[in-house]
């Protein structure tokens, strides 16, 4: 059971990992050690509600396949266990960002007091530079 957060957790089944060989420089060890992790999630055959697929379907990610399909690539560690943890992690935080929703914002308006004291403000200022002018003797 992979728990994304309190309210959304998917299972075993729905999440495809497979271990495959890393790219890039790594010595006489790389070509016999599979440390990388290609994580394979179909959106459309989840258990998520129908809102938060709709979600992470409209997202502009690129890891997203026409089909529907998240696929994370995770080799940035030496072993399969951290690749593999860290596919999860990025697969949660992929899941918490798309479906998080923002609070609306209320407009709301200065009140009576406070349009009154501006104002009693800019009269006070008024008559403070109007004394400023030239003294008659």
């Amino acid at each position: 059971m992979i728990f994304i957060n309190s309210n959304i957790s998917l299972d075993d089944n729905e999440v495809d990992i497979s271990a495959i060989r890393a790219q890039g420089a790594g010595g006489q060890n790389v070509n016999k050690v599979s440390s990388a992790i290609h994580l394979r999630f179909d959106i459309n055959a989840s258990s998520l509600s129908e809102s938060n697929k709709q979600r992470l379907l409209n997202s502009k990610d690129n890891r997203i396949t026409k089909d529907g399909v998240l696929v994370i690539k995770a080799q940035q560690h030496r072993t399969q266990e951290r690749n593999r943890d860290d596919a999860i992690d990025r697969l949660r935080s992929f899941i918490i960002d798309a479906t998080y929703v923002h609070k609306t914002r209320k407009p709301t308006k200065p009140s009576r007091n406070a349009k009154r004291k501006r104002v009693d403000k800019k009269v006070q200022r008024g008559r403070t530079k109007a004394l400023r002018g030239k003294v008659d003797i």
